[in-house]
């Protein structure tokens, strides 16, 4: 008896990736606009720094955001696999004793 067919993807999380090229492409475009912005070495240095921990710090928060919702979603996932358990095992009992 066929249940389905089920595939693991190979490619990495969807999510992930389009997360991975925003933040890329926030990054150039803030490095660019500053290069062609006209202003001071000095007063560039100062923007580029303080764009750098506005950056870093968004991706932190990033990051923790994702974590967190891994650990839930492995919470979950258990939860859920414990359910499954408590209701096919009686099923299975059953089974076995026709």
């Amino acid at each position: 008896m066929r249940h389905g067919n089920y595939e693991a993807s190979e490619g990495g999380s969807g999510t992930g990736t389009a997360l991975t090229f925003l933040l890329l492409g926030l990054g150039v475009g803030a490095l660019l606009g500053m290069v062609y912005a006209p202003k001071t070495g000095k007063q560039f240095r100062k923007d580029l720094r303080r764009r750098y921990d506005e950056a870093r710090e968004s991706f932190d928060d990033i990051k923790e955001q994702a974590r967190d919702l891994a650990e839930e979603a492995i919470e979950r996932g258990s939860e859920l696999a414990d359910e499954v358990r408590e209701r096919v095992t009686p099923l299975a009992k059953n089974l076995r004793r026709r």
